[in-house]
């Protein structure tokens, strides 16, 4: 459609990371978040998943910039590959400046990166699109959302937001600004939705404030906190609360030590020159005296919490005393491993405080009477409900007709679908593609479903591989075929079942179809014929690999 604005999600909607939004008018458009997506379980030996960037690769002029909302891992942590292939000008607020030049610099990319710092109320011109930043309090500082000028009218994208009247480090969500751009008229709200279904108020950042100083003010002995390295806000809780109670904080994990350096660089955390210490003075430290914090929060296999838990840390060793809390929420699929390093942790001697224990945690998103607010301030021509899974989208929908607006006009899109706004009427007119992207390792992109799903065959089932030595002239076996197994039966079936199969391989091969060369034909009768034979002497259904050698 000719003029249109359109709008198209490639991730976060539908599902809990991997942000990213484009506006795009006629040959330009520009990128709002490059976020990731922790892997769940099924996704075995997947480091994080990114969004798919193939729409924008197709014509590269295409992205003009990317505009970030604020410094987590959601919403930055697919930067690095993307500017990999578009080097495209960076814009956000100073402290997620810091936070992906820390990011960049690992990935060796800092160099070449364009990055600029917009101030609250900064504009900034991009092709047909004018982007003015207004301030949001969220569960870190130098939160932004976006107000986006385009030829069609105004677009206000809240990013990650709540309504925090006593912030910690004093970022109010700007409603002033909000209600100035409903007055003039807002074509499209984009809203955060993820807390949609929580009624009330989300409560306050002071909450936690309040309890980690109880619980450090308490504490006989040493206090471990850990919570997400780019949660400054946090560090500064703990910081203010280690000042006032006279100890001194020491830091661990190689993010957290990163992040806390920057932000200290900065002005964001503000401590006195005596409060930090190295490991050096840790050893000598009473631990009445000491507060660690770390990473962790999510129970990652080699954060330094984990390694604490599992006896591992080259430092810190947990014991007796000591009291460990978690300061965050377990995101979705990372629950187990959270839940198991609390665990080991009681199991250490440490008391161990969490969110269902203190409020030692609080959300960093408004729930539903926050986003009424929103809503009435900025009375949108149109609203697409982003930032959660499916139900959260439907709910924040539901909420917004609840408030007066026209259903055809409040509309729930998912990663992929492409709406189109003319000045008449909003559709979505067609999908691009906006598949899981997996990093394994060095990887990115090379695993894809098949490639997991054989993972998760050979985690539940095991694998049978069957190698089978064939003379290319007369296509029969040169020697008794080889079969080994893994993860599959037990020391004492298996000799039997090993002979079993290479009792088959040998009739298949040097049996009556002997001196066939159909190769892919034999590799797939092997393989049939391998499956039903443990099928029916195990009802199980490993993954059998034919290994045809022509000798």
């Amino acid at each position: 459609m000719s003029g249109a604005l359109r709008v198209i999600p490639l991730g976060g909607l539908g599902e809990i990371g991997r942000n990213m939004m484009i506006y795009e008018y006629e040959d330009a458009a520009i990128a709002v978040d490059v976020g990731l997506l922790f892997p769940d379980a099924e996704h075995l030996g997947v480091d994080v998943i990114i969004p798919e960037i193939s729409y924008l690769r197709r014509d590269p002029s295409l992205l003009r910039a990317v505009f970030l909302t604020h410094g987590h891992e959601d919403h930055i942590g697919a930067l690095p590959f993307l500017l990999r292939e578009l080097n495209v000008p960076v814009f956000c607020s100073e402290l997620t400046r810091g936070l992906i030049e820390v990011k960049l610099r690992e990935h060796r990319l800092l160099d070449g990166a364009q990055i600029t710092v917009v101030e609250p109320g900064q504009r900034v011109s991009v092709g047909p699109f004018t982007v003015e930043a207004f301030m949001v309090s969220h569960s870190i500082p130098d939160a932004v959302g976006f107000l986006i000028e385009t030829p069609l009218g105004d677009v206000v994208h809240t990013g990650d937001f709540k309504i925090d009247h006593t912030p910690v480090m004093g970022q109010h969500t700007d409603l002033t600004r909000l209600a100035q751009a409903g007055a003039d008229g807002v074509l499209l709200l984009a809203a955060d939705s993820t807390y949609a279904e929580i009624e009330g108020h989300t409560p306050s950042e002071q909450i936690v404030a309040d309890a980690l100083d109880r619980v450090i003010g308490s504490a006989e002995g040493r206090v471990v906190v850990t919570t997400f390295a780019s949660l400054i806000s946090r560090v500064q809780m703990v910081i203010d609360a280690a000042e006032r109670h006279g100890r001194r904080v020491f830091v661990t994990g190689r993010s957290m030590v990163n992040n806390v350096a920057m932000a200290r660089d900065l002005g964001y955390l503000r401590s006195r020159p005596e409060t930090f210490m190295n490991q050096r003075q840790l050893a000598s430290a009473a631990d009445s005296k000491t507060i660690i914090v770390c990473t962790g929060s999510q129970g990652e296999p080699t954060s330094a919490l984990t390694r604490m838990a599992r006896g591992t840390h080259p430092v810190v060793a947990i014991g007796e005393g000591d009291t460990v809390v978690l300061s965050s929420n377990p995101v979705p699929g990372n629950e187990k491993q959270v839940y198991r390093n609390i665990d080991a942790l009681f199991e250490r001697g440490a008391n161990v405080i969490y969110n269902r224990i203190d409020a030692v945690h609080v959300r960093g998103h408004a729930a539903r009477e926050e986003l009424k607010i929103v809503h009435r301030v900025v009375r949108p021509r149109y609203f697409v409900p982003i930032h959660g899974e499916y139900r959260h989208l439907v709910l924040h929908r539901e909420l917004a007709v609840e408030l007066g607006m026209d259903p055809d006009d409040a509309l729930i899109l998912t990663d992929g679908d492409v709406l189109e706004i003319d000045g008449e009427d909003a559709a979505v007119v067609e999908r691009v593609s906006s598949d899981y992207v997996f990093v394994d390792g060095l990887g990115v992109g090379d695993v894809d479903e098949f490639v997991l799903r054989d993972r998760q065959h050979l985690a539940t089932d095991g694998v049978l591989v069957v190698i089978a030595a064939v003379d290319r002239h007369t296509g029969r076996l040169t020697r008794p075929p080889e079969v080994m197994s893994h993860g599959f039966v037990g020391p004492e079936e298996e000799p039997a079942l090993l002979e079993a199969v290479g009792e088959l391989v040998s009739d298949i091969v040097g049996g009556e179809r002997a001196g066939r060369r159909d190769w892919a034909e034999l590799h797939d009768s092997l393989k049939d014929d391998v499956l039903q034979l443990m099928q029916e002497r195990t009802h199980r259904r490993p993954l059998v690999l034919p290994v045809m050698l022509e000798v």
